[in-house]
């Protein structure tokens, strides 16, 4: 039996305290933008001072992500919705706000706080018994009245009150009887299938002086930055990292936290060389599954481009959706909830090979992953994708209203309303708009989705294809060599991609070594292109057998050529390249095809997505 609890002066302050006075919320947003834990950079600052600006000046329920878009973001009237910018940076803003209050401003009087889901600031006493966003502050409402007569500020007053004890009751309680058992997940809401689990130890200090430990420090809190962003993967916080030593045994992480894989390592600092190695562990069986080693020179980059840099590298190598997780779970897949979480697997183990027959198997997965899970954003996205293959690329196509495409648009938008963070959900939206005619919204979206995680390399891959497609063919083939820089393994598509990008651009010899490193034999667009190519090089005999298999895999294509590459986004003038290429492979055409290409509309895509 627990004995005595003694509730000092602090605690009880909580239910007689009023709520911080606007000059108190001046004062921390003016210490905040201050800081160089915040930094002035994008429209950080412009965001945080216009709603808490607007709060408390009594307009709090003006606060949307349409007034944030035209007022910060000087986005004009009537932009599409579809435009997640306000989304994407609510998000940064709320990942920088947590880093402040977590290291300049622990000690600070005031939170400033703008929950998941919301534009509207709350605030609260820092130590209070409230949490965070716990009381919302429309401050200072205009005194007007309610039905009863009661001042509204008055009646405010009243309702913080209450809301104050209560949160003093419920800390009692917390602290009798303990934390509830899925705290994050009752606090988020939203449910999942639990997928890899990965935490980061503190980076070991190997040095010979005192920067050793400020480099070690520095790239343990980069790699727990960047690798959050691949919502596939779920990383362990800085509350958790920060608990063990650069020396845990995998076992203990598993036992104790049950996590699958550690990632761990070391900074080596000698006069102005710095030498960083990375090991990812099993944590079931202790084995090394990946290790690198990374060396610099102070002399040619400072610190903070060196750490970002290591950084980068590990998480493409080790979080990406074909990096070495990945490569681990689908050869020995985890078993807690394998029919939801398997479907991620399955999902890439499909787009490596693009076969009709893997499309059925994730489509049937994923529709139940969603119905399982219906905040499930990972899967919304992907089965975002594999409606649209339905459409594009004819793959158990099924008839009625909503249409393929339809489908592909309403899941995508679903998927980024539940995590407008998240890089699979807005790869879909970028995808989808693309295939829906509205390609301005489409590059717009996947150049925000690159800048919110520059090394998801899946996603660079289909950014790459959608700016090709639509015409910027060199642009679109230089971001696609960087995916195949960094993910040299899972580049089927990229190089089938940068083939077709070659051949308008009237580069036959690369054309002809990325067909060949493509392979993609299942998919029949792959045949296509490829016979175009060997036309082009004049290989008549292998683009007469490509051609040939095309043919065989799509009948109808070529019947339906112009609505074909219509939908595909593809210019007119490069439309009629295309065209003059299938002729000099010897397919048939019908006969008004060229004459029906009139107008540049449509989205494009004769490669793998």
């Amino acid at each position: 039996m627990q004995g005595p609890i003694d509730i000092g002066d602090g605690q009880l302050a909580c239910a007689r305290r009023s709520p911080p006075t606007s000059e108190d919320i001046r004062a921390q947003l003016e210490r905040i933008v201050a800081s160089p834990e915040f930094p002035n950079s994008g429209h950080g600052h412009a965001f945080l001072r216009y709603v808490v600006e607007e709060s408390l000046s009594g307009r709090a329920g003006r606060i949307k992500g349409y007034s944030i878009a035209i007022e910060v973001f000087n986005r004009e009237e009537g932009f599409s919705q579809d435009d997640p910018v306000v989304r994407i940076e609510a998000g940064r803003l709320r990942r920088t706000l947590e880093r402040y209050y977590l290291v300049a401003g622990q000690n600070d009087p005031v939170v400033i706080d703008i929950p998941k889901g919301k534009y509207v600031p709350f605030f609260t006493w820092s130590g209070s018994m409230v949490e965070p966003g716990g009381v919302e502050s429309e401050p200072l409402p205009e005194p007007s009245t309610v039905a009863d007569g009661i001042p509204r500020q008055r009646t405010l007053v009243i309702v913080l009150s209450a809301l104050s004890v209560l949160a003093c009751i419920a800390l009692l309680a917390y602290w009798v009887v303990g934390p509830p058992t899925s705290e994050v997940s009752a606090r988020s809401g939203i449910a999942s299938p639990d997928g890899p689990t990965l935490v980061i130890a503190p980076f070991a200090n190997l040095g010979e002086g005192p920067d050793a430990k400020l480099y070690a420090l520095g790239l343990t809190e980069e790699l727990l930055t960047v690798l959050p962003r691949f919502k596939e993967l779920k990383v362990f916080g800085r509350e958790t990292s920060e608990t063990l030593s650069p020396e845990i045994d995998p076992s203990h992480i598993r036992g104790q936290l049950g996590a699958r894989y550690l990632l761990a390592g070391g900074v080596r600092v000698s006069d102005s060389r710095v030498r960083v190695t990375t090991r990812l562990l099993d944590t079931a069986s202790n084995a090394i599954l990946w290790s690198q080693t990374y060396d610099d020179d102070l002399r040619s980059r400072g610190l903070f481009a060196i750490q970002s840099d290591v950084a980068d590298k590990v998480a493409t190598a080790v979080a990406q959706p074909y990096g070495i997780i990945a490569q681990a779970d689908a050869a020995n897949p985890p078993p807690d909830d394998l029919d939801a979480y398997g479907c991620t697997l399955r999902f890439y183990a499909y787009r490596a090979e693009l076969s009709v027959e893997k499309h059925a198997e994730v489509h049937e997965c994923l529709e139940s992953a969603v119905a399982r899970y219906p905040s499930y954003a990972t899967a919304w996205a992907m089965l975002s994708i594999v409606y649209l293959d339905e459409d594009r690329f004819k793959y158990n196509l099924r008839s009625g209203s909503p249409t393929p495409l339809e489908r592909s648009l309403n899941a995508a938008r679903r998927a980024v309303e539940l995590d407008p963070g998240n890089t699979r959900a807005l790869q879909a939206l970028m995808t989808a708009l693309f295939f829906n005619q509205q390609l301005t919204e489409s590059l717009r979206v996947g150049e925000q989705a690159l800048a919110t995680n520059p090394n998801d390399t899946e996603l660079m891959g289909e950014y790459g294809t959608r700016l090709a497609l639509g015409g910027q063919w060199e642009r679109g083939a230089a971001v696609l060599q960087q995916a195949l820089l960094r993910n040299p393994g899972g580049g089927g598509y990229y190089h089938g991609m940068r083939a077709l990008a070659a051949y308008m651009l009237r580069d036959n010899d690369t054309a002809l070594a990325e067909i060949r490193q493509a392979n993609l034999q299942k998919f029949p667009l792959f045949h296509l292109i490829a016979a175009v190519i060997y036309a082009e090089r004049g290989m008549m005999e292998d683009a007469k057998r490509e051609g040939a298999k095309f043919v065989e895999m799509r009948p109808a294509f070529l019947a339906n050529l112009s609505a074909e590459l219509k939908i595909r986004n593809i210019p007119p003038e490069d439309q009629d390249r295309m065209i003059a290429g299938i002729r000099k492979a010897g397919l048939p055409i019908p006969a008004d095809t060229a004459a029906s290409i009139s107008s540049p509309s449509a989205g494009s895509d004769l490669q793998p997505q």
